[in-house]
């Protein structure tokens, strides 16, 4: 899925130890702020001053046992959502919320959630080892998430762990038989673990240019999923298109272990290449929202820039009776953030018309959640490829 830019500037965080005064490297893929106050905590914490201290924003530098550390985040958790459920005062009867703001306060909730946790922090020495009891050895997790150590730095177990989740992610990889093997994403590119686009790529039919132009471009490719489904559909030459360092690595790595890198170019550009192609590919975020951490890229398009860009610049990237493949949910309407008659107009506006559509349902496990809060909009959500061409 394609991705924008989040820009995170780098911090310091400073606290003091055995009456001096310390400072590390701040590590925050969210752009969470350091904490203004931090103390040194140990086994002896107990879970419940341990929240009330994560509540107030002070960070919790842990020097204890690594296990109880995960198992207080997990206390942590436990009574963040606890709270989270508690019934409040009664009071009038509250008028009905609109899914935009019902999606607008979970979005609040979760971020209150995130922050929380948040504060329990640990310090990684300059190769991101731990000197901390029964610590694994996270050192080459957090070399692939956050590249070359070089000095001390601090964040939060929250963040190690989601470090070590998308390790076993690269490591493990995702088969994608369309893709002709296992795509293995990388920290901070999002992962195709939802196979609908996938599908919609694979199924539909190629546009009658690429019989005499056989180049198609995948703009915004992440992981390069649809680049190699492209190439193994019989497409002669892809070029993927990705702004994001990350990504660049992540496809250019699937790609080759896919054996496609004769047939695939990665190249480094704000949408898309120089030329004109018989087909173009793009699955942009869905949601126009502003992402708040490196996964939420793949989701979120702040004022839908990537989708009006990418609808805005087709035309002049399609040959002569070639077609644009927009991959969209339209999870966005059913929140009330982006209307069908906007998404027909942007369409207009651009000179394009609408050839043909395809649909598929999700099958992902949060559809089928009742317990969502989201869940109305997720059960009725459509992803669809929209086949495009020039009016």
């Amino acid at each position: 899925m394609a991705r924008i830019r989040l820009e995170i500037a780098e911090q310091v965080v400073h606290w003091t130890e055995g009456g001096a005064p310390r400072s590390a490297r701040w590590r925050s893929e969210r752009a969470a702020p350091p904490p203004r106050q931090v103390v040194v905590a140990g086994d002896q914490l107990t879970a419940d001053e341990a929240y009330g201290l994560a509540c107030q924003g002070t960070g919790l530098l842990w020097r204890g046992d690594f296990q109880n550390a995960r198992q207080l985040l997990n206390a942590l958790a436990s009574r963040a959502d606890r709270h989270s459920r508690k019934p409040k005062a009664a009071t009038a009867a509250p008028a009905p919320l609109s899914p935009a703001e019902v999606f607008n306060l979970h979005r609040q909730a979760r971020a209150q959630r995130a922050r929380t946790l948040g504060m329990l922090l640990l310090q990684f020495d300059a190769d991101y080892g731990l000197t901390l009891r029964r610590a694994p050895d996270f050192r080459q997790a957090c070399a692939e998430a956050w590249g070359p150590g070089g000095a001390s730095s601090v964040a939060s177990l929250r963040e190690l762990l989601g470090v070590v989740g998308a390790h076993e992610w690269r490591v493990n990889g995702i088969a994608i038989p369309e893709a002709g093997g296992r795509i293995h994403p990388h920290y901070g590119v999002f992962a195709p673990v939802r196979r609908e686009y996938v599908d919609l790529v694979a199924g539909a039919a190629l546009p009658a240019a690429c019989s005499s132009s056989s180049l198609a471009f995948d703009v915004g490719t992440g992981t390069g999923v649809l680049a190699a489904v492209l190439a193994r559909r019989g497409i002669g030459r892809v070029v993927a298109t990705d702004q994001d360092a990350r990504a660049l690595a992540c496809a250019r790595e699937n790609l080759k272990r896919l054996g496609l890198t004769e047939r695939v170019d990665v190249v480094q550009a704000d949408l898309f290449p120089a030329g004109r192609a018989a087909l173009v590919v793009c699955n942009p975020p869905w949601v126009p929202a502003r992402p708040s951490s490196p996964i939420e890229l793949g989701i979120y398009d702040p004022g839908s820039r990537m989708l009006r860009g990418f609808l805005g610049a087709l035309p002049a990237h399609l040959e002569p009776g070639g077609e644009g493949w927009l991959i969209l949910s339209d999870l966005a309407e059913h929140l009330g953030l982006r209307s069908r008659s906007e998404l027909l107009a942007a369409f207009d506006a651009s000179g394009l018309v609408v050839t043909g559509r395809a649909d598929a349902r999700p099958v992902h496990p949060r559809a089928s959640d009742a317990a969502d809060p989201l869940h109305a909009a997720r059960a009725a959500e459509v992803t669809s490829l929209w086949r495009l061409a020039v009016r």
